[in-house]
């Protein structure tokens, strides 16, 4: 599923499974023209799982679009596994999972599945796909009885038939219990071990955070941070304390040293800080806390402080 090419010193590399260089995409909106994406530079290797995170109006579709071949951007190049995307799309190296559509309720889950098959020239067995995609137990169900998790997992075995090099997932578990999402990523992670690349973009932030390889933010048509989970985290600087205490002062704890903010839940007390160590030396010596909790800011803390205001 993977390509190579040859450097001038006789050695292979392999080909990026996405490389989007300069790439801009405008809209004309009336007598103005929208720039949804603004010189977004990108480059995923074959085999990695990446999450590719932002708010709503931030690119995300718009640049999803560009890859899928859908579109074409105003300026810069976009290729995929070395070509065209829509070259790449022709020959069945990318599938794409999307949120909703495309599923005729009539049909069990195996007659869709089957049908989808009959539209390639080649394509890996339906059974073997079903199993991938944990829904070998309801092939007889038909679809309009699924639940929206196992509808999902159809879209997924769909997309699995022609063993695409790169898989793109809108919102891939959306309808899925606890146990069902991770079924999921776990054959997700089996793929990506063959040298699958996954590309996905979700709203569970917890999701990203545990199994992609490899986060990407987008805000405002352009990348604003990428990295592994913890180098994200990272971005987001200071800590928050936890604790209680019988008769919560705002105003005085917004007044130590080091504090950046004070949120009151009955006795529960939550300060933001940069200097965990000190506040906290100041809360176990000097006022009636107890059970005092110190965490590092979570990826929802990153997303916000990194999407919110860049331009």
């Amino acid at each position: 599923m993977t390509s190579t090419s040859t450097l001038p010193d006789g050695s292979a590399t392999r080909t990026a499974a996405v490389r989007l260089s300069g790439v801009t995409k405008s809209f004309a909106m009336g007598r103005e023209s929208v720039e949804a994406v603004r010189g977004l530079d990108l480059e995923i290797q074959p085999g990695e799982i990446v999450a590719f995170l932002g708010p709503n109006g931030a690119g995300k579709t718009t640049t999803i679009d560009m890859i899928l071949g859908l579109s074409r951007p105003t300026t810069g190049t976009a290729e995929v596994l070395g070509m065209a995307p829509r070259d790449a799309i022709a020959r069945g190296l990318v599938s794409a999972v999307m949120q909703t559509g495309g599923l005729l309720k009539d049909l069990t889950v195996r007659e869709t599945v089957e049908y989808t098959a009959a539209l390639f020239a080649d394509t890996r067995p339906v059974d073997e796909v079903l199993g991938d995609a944990g829904i070998t137990e309801i092939a007889d169900r038909k679809v309009a009885k699924c639940s929206g998790g196992e509808q999902q997992r159809l879209r997924f075995a769909m997309a699995l038939l022609s063993d695409p090099a790169l898989l793109l997932l809108d919102e891939p578990t959306t309808g899925m219990d606890v146990e069902g999402r991770r079924a999921f990523w776990s054959s997700i992670r089996r793929d990506a071990e063959t040298g699958r690349t996954v590309l996905f973009a979700t709203h569970y932030l917890e999701e990203a955070d545990q199994y992609a390889d490899r986060i990407v933010l987008i805000s405002h048509g352009k990348v604003v941070a990428d990295g592994t989970g913890a180098e994200i985290k990272s971005l987001a600087s200071g800590r928050t304390l936890r604790f209680t205490v019988p008769t919560p002062d705002a105003d005085a704890f917004a007044r130590i040293p080091g504090v950046d903010g004070v949120e009151v839940r009955g006795e529960t007390v939550i300060l933001h800080t940069k200097d965990s160590d000190a506040v906290a030396r100041h809360l176990l010596t000097s006022t009636d806390a107890r059970d005092l909790e110190i965490t590092a800011k979570g990826l929802e803390d990153a997303f916000i402080a990194l999407t919110g205001d860049a331009r």
